[in-house]
């Protein structure tokens, strides 16, 4: 471990002599490449930096108790030796967690699309509520959201809604809501008090950049149309609103959010490409998929992953048996603790990978 941590360090100081290099400075797109390799591992370098601090103090203490010493400072010395210790393993536990394998897309924005599934109106009211918990969510972490495209019903929910959240780490946290959350609670339409249980659906795409997923202009079909509301109706003369199809992948936006054409279809093409950059990854892990089970499941949109129950106010995440008698914190947007455990039965499980 210590080879590797050692390799890393090194590493980190060819760039930050390589960013000081005036032709580096000036070639823009390795500019970027060693910015994002450095911040990359800034993270494992200084905890591999704080251990190596911390080991010099626990030797020099050791050596310290060779000599002759009064019994308070004996002591003190021993004190010391016992939390640097403390430290060490704590730093040690920390350094293999950073070099575990990282998702390469941990650090992006990422596109969220909500779905009302089964349970017609209630299942659409349900999507409002996430959508809203999710909103909270991101305005505690310090991200940005934008509304893409929305589809609403008479009675407040959603259809469908797709945004954009911005902010550093946006998809190692969101990337444990893919798939399907159930609701139990009495529709506010239910003049008997009957518990109903409806569904909707969370995808989490990464943002893709154009360097990462290419698409051709001749790959598209490109077809516009009058913008739409509610139950059909045209809302506008004008051929503002924009359906992309990639013909390679069947992949298939449609954008009707701005009244501009040519901002329909930027937005379009933004959401188009993560899908199509998500279905090629998901593609690559199908295979590894196929051979493990893991504690927080495979992130297939049709697995159920979450309960909210309003008659005990509880939640339930199944691929961890996590149950929290928490429901209105967490509707408020409160998600820490469930991502939280979910990220460390992953981390538990790599590592245990890494020992066998």
């Amino acid at each position: 471990m210590f080879d590797r941590l050692q390799s890393i360090e090194d590493r980190y100081d060819r760039l930050n002599e390589l960013l000081s290099d005036p032709d580096i400075i000036s070639d823009t797109k390795r500019l970027r490449e060693y910015s994002k390799e450095q911040s990359g591992i800034e993270e494992t370098v200084q905890a591999y930096r704080e251990y190596k601090e911390v080991d010099a103090q626990l030797k020099d203490a050791k050596v310290m108790l060779e000599d002759k010493l009064d019994d308070e400072m004996y002591a003190m010395v021993k004190e010391e030796i016992s939390e640097l210790t403390s430290q060490i393993t704590e730093l040690e536990d920390r350094l293999r967690i950073l070099l575990l394998p990282k998702d390469p897309n941990d650090d992006k924005n990422v596109i969220v699309e909500i779905r009302g599934a089964a349970g017609g109106d209630e299942a659409q009211l349900f999507a409002g509520d996430l959508y809203k918990m999710y909103h909270r969510f991101a305005e505690a972490q310090g991200w940005k959201i934008e509304v893409m495209e929305a589809t609403t019903t008479e009675l407040g929910g959603y259809k469908e809604i797709i945004f954009m959240v911005n902010g550093a780490g946006a998809y190692s946290k969101l990337k444990y809501e893919n798939g399907a959350h159930r609701v139990q609670r009495v529709p506010s339409t239910e003049s008997g008090g009957r518990i109903h249980t409806s569904t909707a659906t969370v995808a989490v795409l990464p943002e893709a950049e154009e360097v990462e997923v290419e698409i051709h202009e001749k790959d598209i079909r490109v077809d516009t149309f009058a913008s739409s509301g509610p139950g059909g109706q045209s809302v506008n003369t004008t051929m503002s609103a924009v359906r992309l199809t990639h013909m390679p992948t069947s992949t298939v936006v449609s954008m009707q959010d701005e009244k501009s054409q040519i901002k329909n279809k930027e937005k379009a093409m933004k959401i188009l490409r993560a899908r199509v950059f998500d279905k090629i990854n998901r593609e690559i892990q199908a295979e590894y998929d196929e051979t493990r089970k893991t504690a927080v499941g495979t992130g297939d949109r049709s697995e159920r992953i979450r309960t909210y129950n309003f008659p005990q106010s509880r939640v339930t995440d199944h691929r961890i048996g996590l149950t929290l008698q928490k429901l209105e914190q967490i509707l408020q947007g409160k998600l820490d603790e469930i991502i939280d455990t979910l990220i460390m039965e992953e981390q538990s499980e790599l590592m245990q990978r890494a020992e066998d």
